[in-house]
């Protein structure tokens, strides 16, 4: 009978566990397929027979990566098991190899399983139970500048600033730029731009899904140093900032101040240049304002000594990281 069935060593295998409990093949109808239940027993109320519910799970919820499934075949206490979806979204099973359950519902795996294994000839008429005992897809990962970054455990429908909320708000250097990543789609990743003035309905403050990714972007800081008001480290949103404008955060040029003697410290792909800067010109309107970058050094120089000697960029570096940052937002 084996012969003529043609099994597979995994195929034998649970052949003759199924021996073992009494339950066998029909072949009498030239069938090899595996039953899919105990024999009926006539005196068993039908609810005793009634096949279990369907998935314990969310049908909404996605299956993904790192996901822990707890499988059973309704009859077949054999084929229940523990298995992990991997990093492909593929889950491995004995008999039916692996089965690609990334991206589905809990319902819609269900009905894979049961196919492969009905088309398998495994078992007839299957009835899986499968539920998810571990979700990757129940948190957010939550990264950059924010006061306590880490892997959120979300429930119910949370927004980003429910989320930057949970992490201690933003750090000093934040913007409002966050990058989200989704997990039904990691290839591709949306960006959220809030307001300054952060309000929940704000329509910017997007549904963020379990599984999602956020990234809080640092925002693009300049410094002013030298002969100024107040010299500070500025971060900003802003995509407009100009030596003007600069020279205004920090409080103006003092009266002493050598205008003429303004420079930029810039960072370039070639390395770093000082980049003289004709401020007094600027500030009389005779020539057009100059846009700052980001980590721009703007240094206004003293009159007050007989020779103003230029600082190196060194001296500047250490000047600035040593300023207060004050955020700026528009």
């Amino acid at each position: 009978m084996l012969e003529s069935m043609r099994l597979s060593r995994p195929q034998l295998a649970v052949f003759l566990g199924f021996l073992t409990l009494g339950i066998f093949p029909s072949v009498a109808s030239g069938q090899d397929s595996f039953p899919s239940a105990v024999p009926a027993d006539t005196n068993t109320p039908a609810a005793v027979l009634a096949p279990p519910p369907r998935s314990g799970s969310n049908p909404g919820m996605l299956l993904g990566p790192a996901d822990l499934l707890d499988i059973s075949v309704y009859g077949v206490p054999e084929l229940s098991q523990k298995a992990r979806i991997n990093n492909s979204g593929d889950v491995y099973l004995p008999l039916i190899d692996y089965v690609h359950l990334g991206g589905l519902t809990p319902e819609e795996a269900q009905g894979i399983l049961e196919k492969r294994l009905a088309d398998g000839g495994f078992v007839r008429n299957p009835h899986v139970v499968l539920m998810v005992s571990e979700s990757a897809g129940s948190s957010v990962s939550l990264l950059g500048e924010v006061v306590r970054p880490g892997v959120f455990t979300i429930s119910g429908e949370r927004h980003v600033l429910d989320l930057v909320s949970a992490a201690g708000g933003f750090t000093e250097k934040a913007s409002r730029t966050i990058s989200l990543t989704h997990r039904s789609d990691p290839t591709h990743t949306e960006t959220v731009k809030l307001p300054s003035n952060l309000a929940a309905s704000d329509p910017n403050n997007v549904v963020v899904q379990p599984g999602d990714t956020m990234v809080v972007q640092h925002g693009p800081v300049f410094y002013v140093v030298g002969d100024v008001g107040k010299p500070s480290a500025f971060v900003s949103d802003s995509d407009n900032l100009t030596i003007l404008k600069a020279i205004a955060l920090a409080g103006g040029a003092n009266k002493t101040a050598s205008l003429g003697g303004t420079t930029i410290l810039r960072r370039t792909p070639t390395g770093t240049q000082q980049i003289k800067i004709p401020l007094k010109q600027i500030l009389r309107a005779k020539t057009q304002d100059i846009p700052m970058q980001s980590e721009d050094i703007l240094f206004v120089p003293s009159s007050t000594r007989k020779v103003v000697v230029a600082r190196s960029a060194e001296a500047l570096t250490q000047m600035a990281t040593a300023l207060t940052l004050v955020a700026v937002r528009p």
